[in-house]
């Protein structure tokens, strides 16, 4: 399979660290047996923010993880993002609802630098508010997370967690993405049925509600070494200028999933961004797709520095953010990441939040038949720019959190 041809300005975060970091997570996760979904878009955005509050070294290391050359190019790649999922661009009916927003809380003892408020407010929209850490930490872990629900429309509660702000708290920075889409062709709530799904193990199965379609609907499939692809459309709008699809990466063994993660996805970080190149079938023998909803969290800073990103995380040359009164540096604390995805009969529903807080220190077969009844991967991807906007694996239908 080729690499899709994409325009220079996708293709740097196609290759990025945060699609790789995602990787990353993922095979963690799925190996304990967690359900997981993550944005890898959401992350890129939040790293491309500090590296234009950096300097140095630290610039020179984040503009390497991120396939960059210059804070520059991250931010037009930041803007047309934002842009793509701007709910302004929604107005072309029939397509997916989309927001993403941007949010800053500084510490009312600090200003942020005129260059990087400007960066700020015009590359990345965002709304910047002054608080006090000092004596109202916990009020403003409240602020943070009212603002996260709200702009996710109520599936993202709890971003941080109590005690996560404190008095040395400088700046947090946050972003909130949110995704609604309706099947192109939606299933019929009728025929929905329980079936079994197989866990990890190979030995216990779970009744879980499966989803199918009518005889002679036609689908976006294709069969590999070892996995099947599915496509399914969403719903597009009326000048088509953005063409979402949800793809389903099922193993052909049912306990093939870590060996899918190792052999594709980890062996080449751009596995989700090539052109499947899938067949539309007149009619799969058998054909269903577990309903499933649940969440995911997680501290994002300890895998960053597996894998190399470790500077922003150092006191020294976050200098380009906030002017300080005392000459203190600031210095990533923690990267927290949650997200939450829904697929029922009608579409999808899906929403991820960064927050970042900062202080100051010193094979084919015969018959096609799509059954996704054992651990599969997906992703969620925009076709005309080829971002991708969430990654994920069901493990187990059933689990919620």
């Amino acid at each position: 399979m080729e690499h899709s041809p994409q325009s220079n300005d996708t293709t740097l975060f196609n290759r990025d660290f945060s699609l790789r970091l995602t990787n990353q997570i993922l095979e963690k996760e799925a190996s304990k047996g967690s359900n997981f979904v993550a944005s890898p878009l959401s992350l890129h955005v939040m790293l491309s923010l500090i590296a234009a509050g950096s300097k140095g070294q630290t610039l020179q290391q984040l503009l390497h993880f991120l396939g960059s050359t210059s804070v520059g190019d991250l931010n037009l790649l930041s803007l047309r993002i934002i842009n793509l999922a701007s709910p302004a661009e929604n107005l072309a009916a029939g397509g997916p609802l989309l927001s993403f927003v941007n949010g800053a809380w500084l510490d009312q003892k600090f200003s942020l630098k005129s260059s990087f408020e400007e960066i700020a407010r015009s590359s990345y929209r965002a709304e910047l508010k002054s608080v006090d850490f000092e004596t109202k930490a916990e009020e403003v872990v409240k602020e943070v997370n009212s603002w996260a629900e709200a702009a996710t429309k109520g599936l993202i509660k709890d971003l941080l967690p109590a005690g996560s702000l404190d008095s040395d708290t400088a700046l947090v920075l946050a972003n909130a993405l949110y995704f609604k889409g309706a099947w192109d062709q939606q299933f019929d709530t009728s025929s929905t049925q329980l079936r079994e799904f197989h866990l990890l193990n190979g030995q216990t199965t779970v009744q879980v509600p499966f989803m199918t379609t009518g005889r002679n609907t036609r689908h976006l499939y294709r069969s590999f070494d070892g996995y099947k692809v599915l496509q399914i459309p969403y719903q597009t709008s009326q000048d088509h200028s953005r063409k979402f699809s949800m793809y389903f990466f099922l193993p052909v063994e049912k306990d093939g999933l870590h060996n899918l993660i190792k052999k594709n996805i980890k062996l080449n970080p751009g596995f989700l961004n090539q052109q499947f190149n899938l067949r539309l079938e007149d009619d799969l023998s058998d054909f269903w797709i577990p309903k499933f909803k649940f969440s995911f969290q997680l501290e994002a800073s300890k895998s960053m520095k597996e894998m190399g990103l470790t500077l922003p995380f150092q006191a020294g040359e976050l200098t380009e953010m906030v002017d300080s009164p005392n000459g203190n540096r600031l210095f990533v604390s923690d990267i927290f990441h949650k997200s939450h995805i829904e697929v029922n009969e009608e579409g999808t529903e899906a929403a991820a939040v960064t927050a970042t807080t900062f202080v100051n220190c010193c094979l084919g077969i015969p018959t096609p038949r799509f059954v996704a009844d054992h651990p599969f991967l997906f992703m969620i991807r925009e076709e005309t720019h080829g971002v991708v906007f969430f990654v994920g694996a069901v493990l187990n239908p059933l689990l919620e959190a």
